[in-house]
């Protein structure tokens, strides 16, 4: 039998389609839990823009391929999040291998996206709780038409509806804390706060060395 792993911090991910304002609230929960003297670390997938860039071209015409790229990408990134990790009370990670499973995983036959998961979940760390930011396609379509940028390959009324499903059917599965992204931001701060806390997850901080 293997020994037992070190301690490490609590690994929380925010998952939503684009637009549902997941940058938004890990930025301020990021500062929040600072604020009551955590040690929390920011992560965003994925970690390398070319492997996301690749990925997301891919994905268009083969989920397969683009679902393998993101893997790259965790992968190569496994390394860092294991430290982030063992220095840090919290790391709130922007995404995380279920964005796969949503994106490219509802785009595979029921076959593949059993390997798919198993794949994931040998490549990196599961999260320890994941917050889904439930968006309507139609309202998440509006917010990317008012960005600066242009949208994705993978920002469309068809792919963001099923992955909008994919979601919800994650959410149910692995019971997700579920908020409704139509919401204010201050509002779904407030509301991931005391989940978190309700999850014992926002505490005190633990024994550690390193810094923020």
């Amino acid at each position: 039998m293997s020994a037992p792993s070190a301690r490490h911090g609590t690994l929380v991910a925010l998952e939503g389609i684009d637009g549902a304002g997941k940058s938004t609230l890990a930025r301020s929960l990021v500062a929040a839990l600072r604020r009551r003297g955590l040690s929390v670390r920011l992560r965003r997938e994925p970690a390398d823009r070319r492997l996301g860039a690749l990925a997301q071209s891919a994905s268009v015409h083969d989920a397969w391929s683009g679902a393998i790229y993101f893997t790259i990408d965790r992968y190569l990134a496994r390394p860092s999040l294991d430290r982030d990790l063992a220095r840090h009370d919290l790391v709130i990670a922007d995404r995380s291998y279920f964005s796969t499973l949503a994106y490219q995983g509802s785009a595979l036959p029921p076959r593949d996206r059993a390997r798919l998961e198993t794949i994931q979940i040998a490549t990196t760390r599961s999260p320890d709780r994941v917050i889904l930011l439930d968006l309507p396609p139609a309202r998440a379509i509006a917010r990317l038409g008012r960005r600066a940028s242009a949208r994705g390959p993978l920002e469309r009324a068809r792919t963001l509806s099923r992955v909008v499903r994919a979601y919800r059917a994650l959410a149910r599965r692995h019971r997700w804390i579920v908020l409704d992204a139509r919401r204010p931001a201050p509002d779904l701060l407030a509301a991931a706060l005391e989940s978190l806390r309700a999850d014992g997850i926002a505490g005190r901080p633990r024994n550690r060395r390193g810094g923020r």
